[in-house]
């Protein structure tokens, strides 16, 4: 039995399948070791050696791993096919000592049949290159995050965290927000002459020059003029240009593009695209067949095709649609430099898969996506489609207009796949035929006034491609950081529209004016660029991290140095603490407002405060008796708060002291590494959720665990209580995934 190690459970079913029974899939659910997350782990003495340790979540699961392996005659390390599942196996290999130059790793851009056999056909030893280049970008983003953190905590407030791609992304966001709030809207009025050509077809003119130069009309008074220049004077038709014109089919998606489009034509949420594409890569069920993975991998910043899929898509669109939708030679679309190109482009497995085969079998977000990738890719072998073009200029006395028309000649890839919304149609409009010197009758003027608008907010879909546009960030990174800014409270919804808070204000704010390098977008991407240039071979990792490195210390000591701080200051008030005597003051903290004792610290005394400032007083406690009887005294035991939660407590104290745990009334789900039920465990320091196997098995959660698994990684999910409500979220922390809560979630 040959044991095959791979990332998410999820797709553990069709991989299975496929392999047959030699061979034993095993699921590490992600991350197995990394940077421990209490200390910074990286020596910037020893040049930058980082420190790994097994994640304490996943002891269970190594102790598995090495007994299975153990076990097994081979292992076969088939982490996903990009750099971070490159270093997922090599910590596996670590962990199991298997040599570095040992033919251990298989890799396939697809989960099918034929891509699985290949690939156990051609195993290779891991690639190191791919491996470094990983571990620069962890020991960077610990070094920035560990590093710099701290400053934003003391001068702004606690628990704020900084990032190398997280906060540049931010201040995309802030900078756009302020070219909203500093722009001058500026008059102007579009202007037509609605005319009649041959046959009494109506065309619309716009004004385009006065005197030969450029010309926009800014006031209601230069409309008036321009009328009583225009009025009574001829049209004529000056230089008409006839032409076809082509238009090439789109490439197929990346991972940005494919997010881009579903965002934007399918109206779907960032987190919903992701959590589909995981899906329909993983494989889903479909009646009658199991598990059966219907795309390629999905994190790629590439557009190649494999000669099969080409080939694959040109028979199939010759037999459907006919030869004529066939370019003579493959469309071969370029990548842009330092891409993963050992990746596809995202495509349907098989596109003798339609959409419609799959309608009724597959989850409607699954349907829809699966339906926008299968008709990129398709549009993307087809040939180009073809429009009469036609571009006349017309003057009027010093005026000069222009009209413009195309109508389809030929559909092409547009016959399966278009990149305009309904309503940019209109601009497909038939003219009639003109020719130069040909004079139009007038029949009314069309204008309106109108003001320049201040560019956009970022939605999801435009942020991404600003993202991928500077080169901030890779394929992989984009839907996390865009979620982060948002679940740090740095950013907040508008409708669809992304726009920064107070706090992201001045996270950007600060950054920017102590660490000006590391917040220019530019440096950025040309350390991204430096980053991706390590899997290429010739570049030792610790000299691109120590490049970076080199004099962020001198100005973190900087920053630490000065007493500038945006801290709320302290409020006086006319409170006395009731413990010292010394007068309380109102401090801002993470969650809002609170009166402090001012001798702080040697008096730590608070009391919390409503909106206006008065004391909230603490309402009489009420006494709610239990059908517990106290085995020391038999008294009916009561329910009682503390700092811990609720617990149940005998009515005769002081006199009798016991105390009991108060069963939770909602059933925990069982440990996900034993399977014995979990438990709440109170402590002086508050409450856990543990194991019921302890200390056989030492499996925690801080947060209450629900009986739910994450839809991205498997691992249990539990409930986050935040401002705007609760919410569902991944227990694994390498996993962003979080949704909003059912309202009966407690």
């Amino acid at each position: 039995m040959k044991l095959v190690v791979i990332e998410g459970v999820g797709k553990k079913p069709a991989i299975q399948k496929y392999l047959g029974s030699g061979y034993k899939v095993f699921a590490t659910m992600g991350h197995v070791r990394d940077l421990p997350a209490k200390t910074l782990a990286v020596d910037v003495n020893d040049n930058f050696k980082p420190t790994y340790k097994i994640m304490p979540d996943k002891q269970k699961v190594v102790d598995e791993l090495k007994t299975e392996a153990g076990k097994a005659e081979d292992v076969l390390l088939a982490t996903d096919p990009d750099r971070e599942g490159e270093a997922i196996s090599w910590h596996i290999a670590t962990i199991l000592g298997i040599p570095e130059d040992k033919k251990a790793r298989i890799t396939f851009n697809e989960i099918s049949k034929k891509a699985i056999t290949k690939a156990l056909e051609e195993p290779r030893a891991i690639d190191k290159n791919l491996v470094d280049a990983q571990q620069a970008r962890r020991v960077l983003d610990r070094l920035v995050g560990y590093k710099v953190s701290p400053v934003l905590c003391t001068k702004i407030q606690n628990k704020l965290s900084a990032g190398r791609v997280q906060s540049v992304t931010l201040r995309l966001v802030c900078e756009r927000e302020r070219e909203i709030q500093n722009f001058k809207p500026e008059e102007y009025w579009p202007f037509f002459s609605v005319l009649e050509g041959r046959g009494g077809a109506k065309i619309k003119a716009s004004l385009a020059t006065r005197k030969g130069e450029k010309y926009k009309i800014g006031s209601a008074a230069e409309v008036e003029e321009v009328k009583a220049a225009l009025d009574g004077r001829p049209y004529v038709v000056g230089s008409v240009k006839k032409s076809i014109a082509y238009s090439h089919a789109p490439a197929p998606f990346r991972t940005s593009t494919m997010q881009q489009d579903a965002i934007n034509k399918l109206g779907m949420s960032l987190k919903q695209v992701t959590q589909a594409a995981q899906a329909l890569y993983e494989g889903v069920d479909i009646p009658g067949e199991g598990k059966v993975a219907l795309i390629t991998y999905i994190r790629t910043d590439s557009t190649r095709v494999s000669p099969e899929a080409a080939a694959s898509a040109r028979e199939y669109i010759t037999s459907v649609y006919g030869a004529d939708y066939v370019p003579a030679k493959p469309n071969v679309y370029a990548s842009k430099g330092n891409v993963q190109d050992a990746h596809e482009a995202i495509r349907p497995i098989s596109v003798q898969r339609t959409p419609d085969s799959l309608k009724d079998s597959v989850a409607r977000n699954y349907y829809r996506l699966y339906k926008l990738i299968y008709e990129r890719f398709l549009a993307s072998q087809m040939s180009s489609a073809q429009y009469n073009s036609l571009t006349a200029d017309i003057a009027c006395g010093n005026y000069g207009f222009r009209v413009t028309g195309k109508t389809p000649l030929f559909a092409g890839y547009t016959k399966v796949y278009s990149e305009k919304d309904e309503k940019d149609e209109d601009e497909m409009k038939k003219l009639p035929d003109m020719n130069e010197g040909e004079t139009l009758g007038f029949i009314e003027y069309v204008y309106e006034q109108k003001f320049t608008k201040p560019p956009a907010r970022y939605t999801e879909a435009s942020l991404i491609k600003a993202m991928e546009e500077k080169g901030i960030g890779r394929p992989a990174t984009y839907q996390p950081t865009v979620s982060l800014l948002e679940n740090r409270e740095y950013t907040e919804r508008e409708g669809k529209n992304i726009k920064p808070t107070e706090l992201g204000f001045n996270v950007v704010d600060m950054l920017v004016k102590y660490f000006p390098e590391i917040m220019d977008v530019k440096f950025t991407a040309e350390m991204e660029t430096k980053l991706d240039t390590i899997e290429e071979g010739g570049q030792v990792w610790q000299q691109i991290v120590a490049g970076f490195y080199e004099g962020l210390e001198d100005e973190i000591k900087k920053a630490m140095g000065d007493g500038y701080k945006m801290k709320a200051p302290a409020v006086e008030t006319d409170y006395k603490c009731e413990k010292c005597g010394a007068p309380m003051v109102i401090r801002e903290g993470r969650f809002g407002r609170f009166l402090a004792c001012s001798a702080y610290p040697k008096c730590k005394n608070t009391k919390q405060i409503d909106e206006n400032g008065n004391i909230k007083e603490k309402a009489e406690p009420v006494v709610v008796e239990s059908d517990v009887i106290c085995e020391k005294c038999g008294a009916r035991m009561v329910v009682k708060t503390s700092a811990r939660g609720k617990f149940l407590a005998c009515p005769n104290y002081p006199k009798c002291r016991n105390t009991k745990e108060l069963e939770d009334e909602e059933k925990l789900p069982d440990c996900p590494v034993c399977g014995k039920p979990l438990k709440k465990i109170n402590y002086y320091r508050g409450a856990f959720y543990g194991c019921s196997g302890y200390p056989d098995c030492k499996f925690a959660l801080y947060d209450k665990p629900i009986d739910k698994k994450c839809p991205q990684c498997g691992s249990l999910l539990v409930v986050k209580k935040r401002k705007d409500g609760l919410y569902h979220k991944c227990s694994n922390k390498e996993c962003t995934f979080m949704e909003k809560a059912p309202d009966e979630t407690t």
